[in-house]
């Protein structure tokens, strides 16, 4: 039985120190403003819902699978209004069956201001998910905003960002397309 517990001690060892060593590699693409993300070994997210403008519920857990980048803003903050037209921007290079960008308004937002917001910046192409009572950001250590969080394809948290960054920079193309290979090795 020691044996057993020797070996797969051996295994998540070597498995976390491979995990580090690609996390350190891309950290080293971080440049500008992205030099803020800071990764940390997989932390579990909340398993606390959002909306829809309908209504219906989502989980961060539903996008399992593929790495997601999450941004957590407000109609009212001038910064999460700055780079949303660079998020949309990540999610049309990236965007399909290994990456997704959502983004979730929390605290009061009405439906009517994100859609007449998206359509003045001409972004389409983005979810519009609502977290009215901040019980998800709250949960999610969410503390002013914008935040943005880096999930891996098991829905874990891997990267954090706090405040605003160019979304669009070769940095953060160069971050986001490494992730995304690394999930797919």
């Amino acid at each position: 039985m020691r044996l057993f517990f020797a070996v797969l001690y051996t295994g998540l060892a070597l498995a976390a120190n491979v995990a580090m060593a690609d996390t350190a590699a891309i950290e080293t693409l971080r440049e500008g403003t992205m030099k803020k993300l800071s990764f940390s070994e997989p932390q579990p997210v909340s398993d606390i819902a959002f909306t829809d403008p309908g209504g219906k519920e989502f989980t961060l857990a539903d996008y399992k699978g593929k790495m997601v980048l999450v941004n957590f803003w407000a109609t009212w903050c001038a910064p999460c209004r700055k780079e949303m037209p660079q998020l949309a921007e990540l999610q049309t290079e990236f965007g399909g069956d290994a990456f997704e960008v959502v983004t979730i308004a929390t605290g009061r937002n009405s439906v009517t201001g994100i859609r007449k917001f998206f359509d003045e910046i001409e972004v389409d192409n983005l979810p519009i998910f609502l977290d009215p009572r901040q019980k998800l950001a709250r949960e999610m250590a969410v503390l002013g905003l914008p935040i943005t969080l880096i999930l891996d394809t098991d829905g874990n948290e891997i990267a954090r960002m706090r405040g605003d960054a160019e979304w669009n920079s070769d940095s953060a193309k160069a971050i986001i397309a490494a992730l995304i290979d690394q999930a797919g090795s």
